[in-house]
């Protein structure tokens, strides 16, 4: 056996991580309900503002990453991303919205659109500590 990262066979990997996760869901009587996302916001002339990404599963949406341009922060471009996921997964067997966000990064602006502090593992260093929230539809 070896141990290899990032090989150059990714729809190989893929496959097999896609085939292993719905096989053992399925052993377990478990509705997978797997689907990955990504939304983007573009201007007019198709520059990407920000992107929000992330993984839907069993029941529940996971945020991935939020990123919003530095030259369009503060111009609500976050929110209406974010918003753009709750709507697409409200009613669609999902219960819950998580994602975790560093000290430095957007605590207050994840409690700002209604996602409940579940714990906040803290770090030496304040800006490095993980805030766990959660939004139940």
């Amino acid at each position: 056996m070896k141990i290899l990262k990032n090989i150059d066979d990714e729809e190989k990997v893929c496959k097999f991580i896609d085939e292993a996760f719905s096989d053992y869901a399925i052993s377990n009587n478990v509705d997978l309900n797997f689907e990955e996302y990504w939304f983007v916001a573009e201007d007019d002339s198709g520059e990407i503002l920000g992107t929000i990404t992330g993984r839907a599963y069993y029941n529940e949406v996971h945020i991935g990453d939020l990123i919003i341009d530095k030259r369009f922060r503060g111009q609500n471009i976050g929110s209406k991303l974010v918003r753009a996921v709750e709507e697409e997964y409200r009613n669609k067997g999902f219960e819950k919205i998580t994602l975790t966000t560093f000290g430095f990064q957007a605590p207050e602006f994840y409690k700002k659109l209604g996602y409940t502090l579940e714990f906040v593992r803290e770090d030496k260093d304040p800006k490095l500590s993980k805030y766990f929230y959660c939004k139940y539809f």
